[in-house]
């Protein structure tokens, strides 16, 4: 599966795991709500319009403090908020944290990469810089590809720890449905699920900074033992937290650019 926008694409993007899935049912349900009531507005003003127009109504009716209608039009908005309410505060819940983690990984943002690093798995960390435009391969995405993606198991409930090193960013992965900002200071948790073998991308989209739109976030599923191998082969080439993916000389001079610490306030 690709986790990525596409041209003339309408609605959100494709669910990738189960947390995506919730929240694609959540929108349809509030989609519809909004589509009744549309319908419903649109066709009683139609009416009001036909049946109250001056030629057939030359003597308007000077009818007020209708008490049944006032109930009405404030117990039934109500009402709909109510049905809106419980599954968005199921779905908040649901998305706060796991039940049973399978796999923590801490996320900070920087100016303007991403740095993972693995506790549970030899506490191996690296950075993850965006692929410059004269260096991408056929099949990479213009602006969302990058050196090291976050690698994670089919299947497996990841907890993410995220902070800031900087300013405050956004882990954004549409197509699994999470996003958490990452706060110098602060710890903030959350969690996704990728049930689907395949490459999900995401961006960071607060305003950290000129060149914010140059974060992507790369999240590649793997199988069980697919993944077992990359953490293997990740402890050495990461050892001791010795990213990024190019030595610093060798950066792309568009990444270059953009890694170079922003002056603050």
């Amino acid at each position: 599966m690709l986790g990525a926008p596409h041209a003339w694409g309408m609605g959100l993007q494709q669910a990738g795991g189960v947390l995506k899935e919730v929240i694609h049912d959540f929108n349809q349900m509030v989609f519809w709500i909004i589509v009744v009531i549309t319908i419903f507005v649109a066709a009683l003003l139609g009416w009001c319009m036909w049946r109250y127009r001056a030629a057939v109504n030359p003597v308007p009716s000077q009818t007020s403090h209708n008490t049944i209608l006032e109930v009405a039009w404030t117990v039934v908005p109500v009402l709909i908020l109510i049905v809106i309410a419980i599954p968005s505060f199921r779905l908040i819940y649901f998305a706060d944290q796991p039940r049973e983690a399978d796999l923590t990984i801490n996320v900070q943002g920087r100016q303007w990469y991403w740095h993972y690093q693995y506790p549970d798995n030899g506490n191996f960390s690296f950075d993850s810089y965006p692929i410059a435009d004269s260096d991408l391969q056929p099949g990479q995405l213009r602006n969302l590809a990058v050196d090291n993606p976050l690698v994670v198991p089919v299947g497996a409930a990841v907890r993410v720890i995220t902070t800031g090193h900087d300013v405050i960013h956004s882990f954004f992965v549409p197509s699994l449905g999470v996003q958490k900002y990452t706060i110098p200071g602060r710890a903030l948790e959350t969690w996704f699920q990728a049930d689907r073998e395949g490459t999900f991308y995401g961006q960071c989209n607060q305003i950290c900074g000129t060149n914010h739109w140059f974060m992507p976030i790369a999240v590649r599923a793997v199988p069980r033992a697919e993944y077992d191998a990359w953490v293997a082969q990740a402890r050495t080439r990461f050892a001791q937290g010795q990213g990024p993916g190019w030595p610093a000389g060798d950066l792309p001079q568009a990444v270059a650019s953009v890694a170079a610490p922003a002056p603050q306030n």
